[in-house]
């Protein structure tokens, strides 16, 4: 058996493609290890989103050319690929930057890795495959081997919203949906392994539209409907949405669809129309602030989450307050919080008026610490209730075991690990930085 080491970077989407790259894989005889040490074959699953992304590939690529060279010397061989989004928008120049890379492929084309190891091997020379093939890859990849209590599935891919600051148009491609029978097909695979909770994943996934063999059209809502209808599936859950995909329908799916989880992930970026206006967001802050008003309508339990840039180009003190103010308006249970850096080829790289990296820094801990006192303040509000919690695997100590509530806060108490994959009702008893704790109800 040949051992497989991938490395995964970034978001939820690039560790559903690591888990199918294993699964692709896999009938060539590459089992996965936990280590680069002694593999035969290394991929690096990057993304272009986070700051200094690039330097990080390449710095993991310099201390993987020595593991390399050790396998060599034992008379044996490490492939070496990368893959992602970094592959997709870097791929000539890390060829040209890295020798020791044997193949580039992004993240339309993993599908052909089986391909591109016969073809390095047979010509000793190295595959570069950045193509966007439409979904042809969900076709060309075997039925996933194992899965979690939670599970990933991919609905759509790709972005037509061009975020000035944002790459994935350009690594991903225009955005594309996948035919409500195969995700249905792949949904009851993952349910038939176990998966007791089903997350959605997209670029946009909000934005999922596809003619279904019935002659309909089918969005996201439709899409909840029909996973809710498997009977092992309890939870469902969806990530990442666009503001301006929250249809009206979806929103009337977390009122009346009991499997879909009372939990939304809904970036705005900025409070500041003029900053959300140069990052082409295509929404102002009071149209969020509706939007937001009309979720809650409907689900008023809902627990929301976003994604903050500060220091974008152009950004004043007033557009910072501007988003200060958006978050003690709103209320957020979480939320992720970002420097803005440039990123080659999207327009706010050109942009003048760059904000100063000390400024950044005083703004970024400004708003996470408001965030985070938001965040102890919706934990908080939990103590002393009962939730259901699904039980997801062994706690972090002996005899612990961890499950997550609706609301996708981590529980943490003592019980039998053969609760896992079972929901049952957990008394909250305190709070920890990150998580909470309970007792069995």
């Amino acid at each position: 058996m040949k051992k497989l080491f991938v490395k995964t970077y970034g978001c939820q989407m690039n560790a559903y493609d690591s888990a199918r790259m294993a699964d692709l894989l896999a009938p060539l005889g590459y089992a996965k290890v936990d280590a680069p040490e002694g593999a035969d074959m290394v991929i690096l699953n990057t993304c272009h989103i986070r700051e200094k992304a690039v330097e990080k590939v390449y710095s993991e690529l310099g201390r993987l050319k020595t593991l390399k060279a050790e396998k060599a010397r034992e008379g044996g061989r490490m492939w070496l690929a990368v893959a992602g989004c970094v592959a997709q928008a870097e791929g000539e120049e890390i060829l040209a930057r890295q020798p020791v890379v044997d193949m580039v492929v992004g993240p339309q084309s993993y599908h052909r890795l089986p391909e591109m190891i016969a073809r390095a091997a047979r010509e000793q020379g190295r595959v570069l495959e950045t193509d966007f093939p439409a979904l042809e890859k969900f076709d060309s990849v075997p039925a996933t081997s194992t899965t979690g209590v939670s599970a990933f599935l991919t609905v759509q891919e790709g972005c037509d919203k061009f975020c000035t600051f944002c790459v994935v148009p350009y690594t991903r491609g225009p955005e594309q949906s996948r035919s409500p029978e195969t995700i249905l097909r792949e949904a009851r695979q993952l349910a038939d392994k176990g998966a007791r909770e089903i997350v959605l994943l997209g670029q946009n996934v909000n934005a999922y539209a596809a003619p279904g063999s019935d002659g309909t059209s089918w969005r996201l809502a439709k899409l909840c409907d029909a996973i809710a209808e498997i009977n092992q599936v309890a939870r469902i859950r969806y990530t990442t949405s666009h503001p301006r995909d929250m249809a009206d329908d979806l929103i009337a799916a977390h009122r009346d669809n009991p499997k879909l989880m009372p939990y939304l992930h809904l970036p705005v970026q900025s409070g500041s129309d003029k900053v959300l206006e140069a990052m082409n967001r295509q929404h102002s802050s009071d149209a969020y602030r509706r939007l937001v008003e009309k979720i809650r309508a409907a689900q008023p339990g809902i627990a929301l989450t976003s994604d903050f840039i500060v220091g974008f180009p152009g950004e004043s003190d007033g557009d910072f307050e501007a988003t200060l103010k958006l978050v003690r308006d709103v209320g957020y249970a979480t939320a992720f919080s970002f420097k803005y850096s440039r990123r080659p080829g999207t327009p706010a790289s050109t942009m003048r008026k760059q904000v100063p990296e000390e400024v950044m820094t005083a703004r970024l801990t400004c708003l996470q610490k408001l965030l985070l006192d938001q965040q102890h303040a919706f934990d908080d509000s939990r103590i002393g209730s009962t939730v259901q919690v699904l039980f997801e695997k062994k706690g972090q100590r002996p005899g612990q075991i961890m499950g997550r509530t609706p609301w996708l806060q981590p529980v943490h108490l003592s019980a039998d690990a053969a609760l896992t994959g079972q929901i049952r009702q957990v008394k909250i008893t305190q709070r920890t930085a990150n998580s909470l704790h309970g007792v069995l109800a």
